[in-house]
């Protein structure tokens, strides 16, 4: 964490986290501006599960500090969401710039061929990617073409 400029470090201080956050009252009779609202939206029951910053050297410039998400994916959901990772890149001051795919591809037909879990980054800069659908980590690398 030490790697990671204050700028880009997530504030989760006060941060209230279930599906009424915007619907005008928290169950429990609180306003939703008594809470911090969530960086970015990552999409209904999309479960995004594993989260890292990257500050490896193997993947071009626009990666460095950005945050690579896994998300699991909906599991009762008529139609399919998640099941890939994507790339929150941000601006200097920490806000999100944009949410972009990664990994893609493991639905098809509306059915999951992997769900990742969990992403991280090793020493080398390339990525691990976990997947509890196939019992599988994939390791991803990138090569100037």
């Amino acid at each position: 964490m030490d790697s990671i400029p204050r700028a880009y470090r997530l504030k989760v201080s006060n941060a209230y986290r279930t599906f009424s956050t915007f619907n005008g009252t928290s169950p429990w009779g609180h306003s939703c501006s008594d809470y911090t609202p969530p960086v970015a939206l990552m999409g209904p029951h999309t479960a995004s599960l594993g989260m890292r910053f990257y500050t490896g050297g193997m993947f071009p410039a626009e990666y460095k500090n950005a945050v690579f998400i896994a998300r699991h994916g909906s599991w009762n959901r008529t139609q399919k969401l998640g099941g890939d990772v994507v790339v929150v890149k941000l601006n200097k001051d920490g806000t999100v710039k944009s949410i972009e795919p990664f990994l893609t591809g493991l639905i098809a037909n509306n059915a999951y061929l992997g769900r990742p879990v969990d992403v991280q980054p090793l020493k080398d800069g390339s990525l691990l990617v976990s997947d509890d659908w196939n019992g599988a980590v994939y390791r991803i690398t990138y090569h100037k073409p």
